[in-house]
């Protein structure tokens, strides 16, 4: 595992890495806590925080408060609190700051090793928590929800000034696949789609046979581009049907970010296109260019 720890003593920090590195965890030790809080937020693979109370600029228990927000925001984190002066106050505060567990400073080795173990089945169960309830079960991508928090996200990395686009896809006569080869063709189908968009940007599969792609950094050029691909790569696939391959084509609507946008509104323009693209001939990409709709066929 991936462990921050944070003691103002380098003594301290050298004992405990001493302890978790034969034992191949990957130990960031830190005497600034704040330099070790900045390192956790930039860090998602971190999973456990072992900090004393003694430490400054950020207090021990302010950096437990501060680790446990990063672990609601959908990352497994485990947050163990140390003092050489052990008592119930001290212990009480640490649990109520957000902290999972409480040693001694120093630790002995079998007692951290066994915190560790606990820290380790917990983020395991935390991190598959986590995956069910952001994934698509049947494709595997990131659900309605999980894809828009994600890109709320991206939005605010991205500002008013930057560069970000969005690709809606949609299934051609989806219906008529169901109805005339089954819905194991059917299910087959959106997943071999969604196998094909999942190695692009942040995707979603928003409800039935409709998916969405964010490419952040993306301008609309580069995003129709993209889109264009795609379509092409959808149509040469072949789903195994029971007479014979399924062949299947995709629709897609592009939007670019603007400045003063707004998730929903970068969505919508996508879908505006989307809707012409179904309803101009299906199976192209068409895109919503500042108040033009332009179509792209063949």
């Amino acid at each position: 595992m991936h462990i921050v720890i944070v003691d103002s003593s380098r003594v301290v920090l050298k004992i405990i890495s001493a302890l978790l590195e034969p034992r191949g965890h990957t130990v960031s030790a830190f005497t600034d806590s704040a330099a070790a809080l900045t390192f956790l937020t930039e860090t998602p693979t971190v999973r456990v925080l072992i900090t004393s109370l003694e430490v400054r600029p950020v207090g021990g228990l302010e950096l437990c408060w501060s680790a446990r927000l990063l672990a609601e925001a959908r990352r497994p984190l485990y947050v163990i609190t140390m003092s050489s002066a052990r008592n119930a106050r001290n212990l009480a505060e640490a649990l109520d700051s957000g902290a999972d567990d409480f040693i001694d400073k120093p630790p002995g080795a079998e007692e951290l090793h066994a915190r560790l173990r606990a820290a380790e089945r917990l983020t395991t169960l935390q991190n598959e928590l986590i995956r069910l309830a952001e994934t698509d079960p049947l494709t595997g991508l990131l659900n309605r929800r999980a894809f828009f928090a994600r890109v709320g996200d991206a939005a605010d990395r991205t500002g008013n000034h930057g560069t970000m686009s969005a690709v809606l896809a949609d299934i051609d006569h989806f219906k008529r696949i169901n109805d005339e080869h089954g819905h194991d063709v059917g299910d087959a189908a959106i997943r071999s789609v969604a196998d094909i968009l999942g190695a692009e940007g942040i995707v979603g599969r928003l409800g039935g046979e409709e998916f969405a792609v964010v490419l952040p950094n993306v301008d609309l050029d580069a995003a129709e581009a993209v889109a264009g691909r795609l379509r092409h790569q959808i149509k040469d696939l072949r789903i195994r049907g029971g007479r014979g391959p399924v062949r299947l084509t995709c629709s897609f609507g592009v939007s670019a970010w603007c400045e003063g946008d707004g998730v929903d509104a970068l969505i919508k323009r996508a879908d505006i296109a989307l809707y012409e693209a179904k309803t101009t001939g299906r199976d192209r990409v068409v895109s919503a260019a500042s108040e033009l709709i332009l179509a792209q066929a063949g």
